[in-house]
């Protein structure tokens, strides 16, 4: 079967630069990942073609000669599945360099032992009140804990787990192809470096059980939809005694009825009669801990943007506060009285005596429509 080209398995054009080409070749290792898809081969043979291109491409001189000759002009440069590619290293050292220890220690390939738990992430909603304020808040995760029964072990008798006899405990094993030899995963194994006649009856020899657990998680003020707070070691338990993974725990901040966040400002609209827009004054606005007094200037118009320093919010990241934006939106008085229409009429009335000055937006923009008009 013909390969595919590089440029292809990674998802990216010729002219890709080197971060573009990383991060496409991060994204496929990380969904057809071996310890993440446990005995499926058609993602571990996506996970080696995604390799294999990857240090073709990444290399100046390997990618010159293959977007010049195609696969024959790399052919037993690159490591493929053959395990070879960038020096002495080989894929480890490529792993490593981009994903460090997501995958539970450098070296990818070269890591002895069963493989760490997954990471978990939870989404947690919060008020928008807690959120910036700060809280503590209890969360139940279900997820995979170690048993304890055999305590992690997975053996019935925790003298029972012997060296595997394929590996010699090594939980790799060397295979000689030709002028490389390839290091992989024990088969008998998986890793372990043991292997287990009696398994617990718990858990079925797997060394860890389906349970929920409830933790308590910190959420410092400031926070905002989007951050992640990440609680070491409480992800899923790993098989036969590996270390667990991490949780992430995503902050979700809820719709206000009051406030709108942007960034470290608080955004708020502040309803006026037309009498106290017009004559100016003071009307109380809400804030998250209290209340403050804004002073209103006569004639002020809807959509008028009235900022408070320092009464927005402090971010989780530290500096200064941001600032309370009141946007005013002056209402039309409703269900008025036979005498109030009245008093409105004579008030109209009055304005009309005093032509464009008592309503300047409207004679302008009816002045506007009949230029536009004119013209036609």
């Amino acid at each position: 079967m013909s390969k595919r080209d590089f440029y292809e398995v990674l998802g990216v054009e010729k002219n890709a630069g080197a971060d573009e080409l990383k991060k496409a070749y991060r994204r496929l290792a990380m969904k057809h990942h071996p310890d993440r898809n446990q005995d499926d081969k058609e993602a571990e043979a996506k996970f080696k073609e995604a390799k294999e291109a990857y240090e073709v491409l990444s290399d100046e001189q390997k990618r010159a000669a293959y977007d010049r000759f195609g696969h024959d002009g790399v052919n037993g440069q690159a490591g493929g599945g053959h395990g070879g590619g960038h020096g002495a290293g080989g894929f480890g050292d490529i792993f490593g360099d981009i994903f460090g220890d997501i995958f539970g220690g450098a070296g990818g390939g070269r890591r002895r032992g069963p493989a760490r738990g997954s990471d978990l992430r939870y989404t947690l909603e919060l008020d928008l009140e807690q959120a910036v304020r700060g809280t503590s808040e209890k969360i139940r995760v279900p997820t995979w804990v170690g048993c304890e029964v055999c305590d992690g072990t997975g053996a019935k008798d925790k003298a029972d787990p012997v060296a595997c006899g394929t590996c010699g405990g090594a939980g790799q094993v060397r295979m000689q192809q030709g002028f490389f030899t390839v290091q992989q995963t024990c088969p008998t194994c998986r890793g372990a470096g043991t292997t287990i006649k009696n398994p617990c009856g718990s858990c079925q020899g797997q060394g860890r059980k389906q349970s929920t657990k409830t933790l308590s998680v910190k959420i410092p003020a400031g926070v905002d939809t989007g951050d992640r707070i990440r609680l070491a070691g409480e992800g899923e338990a790993g098989m036969h005694g590996a270390p667990a993974g991490d949780l992430y725990v995503q902050v979700s901040v809820r719709e206000h009825k009051i406030f709108q966040r942007d960034g470290n400002d608080l955004h708020c609209e502040v309803p006026m009669s037309f009498v106290d827009a017009a004559l100016g004054g003071s009307i109380e606005v809400p804030m998250l801990d209290g209340k403050v007094m804004l002073k209103v200037p006569a004639e002020t118009q809807t959509g008028k943007m009235f900022r408070l320093r320092g009464k927005g919010v402090t971010s989780v990241r530290g500096g200064p506060p941001g600032d309370l934006i009141c946007r005013v939106e002056v209402e039309t008085p409703v269900g008025l009285t036979s005498d109030q229409k009245d008093l409105l009429r004579q008030f109209q009335d009055s304005l009309d005596q005093g032509g464009s000055k008592h309503n300047p937006m409207k004679t302008s923009w009816f002045e506007g429509v009949k230029r536009f008009f004119d013209g036609i």
